[in-house]
């Protein structure tokens, strides 16, 4: 007598990776009003590792599941907009009064919108579109709404300019919550090729991504962070680019079609 069957067994695993990053984002919030900002934000980049791996794992084991889809959603507005949205406020924004919680409340939102916008196009047929992300992907701004506060960790402000927090986090805050709305495209990096030859040169440079993550955590966080927001623009000229290729190839297709 099976107590689950095989089926429910491979949905059960990605969920449980789902289940666990919503407690790691909960518990986030408890770090940040118990004053452990650090801490803190390990526990969102952590949610997000966790939030990468379910659905990987689920299309691994053929366990995607419409609980799983909705349940992950539901996760990643707690863990990427509710958890940064209360770690800022407690470490800036609460300065700000009434307006710093109106931020709040705007970014929270917007991830939700943002979330239930994805839901609805990841309906859509599979094409070369799904490189790309339309508009910031909610994890992506959860890490970067925390930008400021990985900043202050990291030691890096004696190579930047003379950082103003108090105005800083409020305009990275509103410009993250309108990426996150807009329909600008972002690398989604969901499927990279990788020649054959190039796989030990990949392995190498995750484990030693990883290992300096370990030992210079804020630091690679802060760079990484940068990088991507650099990576932004670069995705919008990449994915016009695309674009108008598959435009004029199916135009000549059409064309080749009429003659025949």
């Amino acid at each position: 007598y099976k107590l689950i069957s095989g089926k429910n067994t491979r949905v059960l695993l990605p969920n449980m990776f789902t289940i666990v990053g919503v407690c790691i984002g909960l518990s986030s919030i408890k770090f940040a009003f118990d004053g452990n900002f650090q801490l803190s934000v390990i526990s969102i980049i952590i949610a997000a590792i966790l939030d990468g791996l379910d659905g990987r794992v689920a299309r691994l084991i053929k366990g995607v599941s419409r609980v799983g889809k909705e349940l992950d959603s539901l996760t990643d507005v707690i863990s990427f907009g509710v958890a940064p949205a209360f770690i800022m406020y407690f470490w800036k924004l609460n300065e700000l009064g009434k307006f710093g919680w109106l931020l709040c409340l705007i970014y929270v939102v917007c991830v939700a919108l943002r979330l239930a916008r994805f839901n609805v196009n990841t309906e859509e047929e599979i094409s070369w579109k799904d490189n790309f992300f339309e508009g910031l992907p909610s994890p992506a701004g959860g890490i970067l709404v925390l930008m400021p506060l990985i900043i202050s960790f990291s030691g890096l402000e004696k190579f930047l300019f003379k950082i103003n927090y108090d105005l800083l986090v409020p305009t990275l805050f509103i410009v993250i919550s309108i990426l996150l709305i807009s329909t600008i495209p972002t690398y989604s990096f969901k499927k990279i090729v990788i020649p054959r030859t190039m796989t030990k040169f990949l392995l190498f440079g995750l484990v030693l991504f990883f290992g300096a993550l370990l030992v210079y955590t804020f630091k690679i966080l802060a760079v990484s962070s940068i990088i991507y927001i650099c990576l932004i623009p670069i995705s919008y000229f990449h994915y016009k680019k695309i674009k108008k290729e598959k435009n004029i190839s199916s135009d000549k297709d059409e064309e080749l079609e009429d003659v025949l």
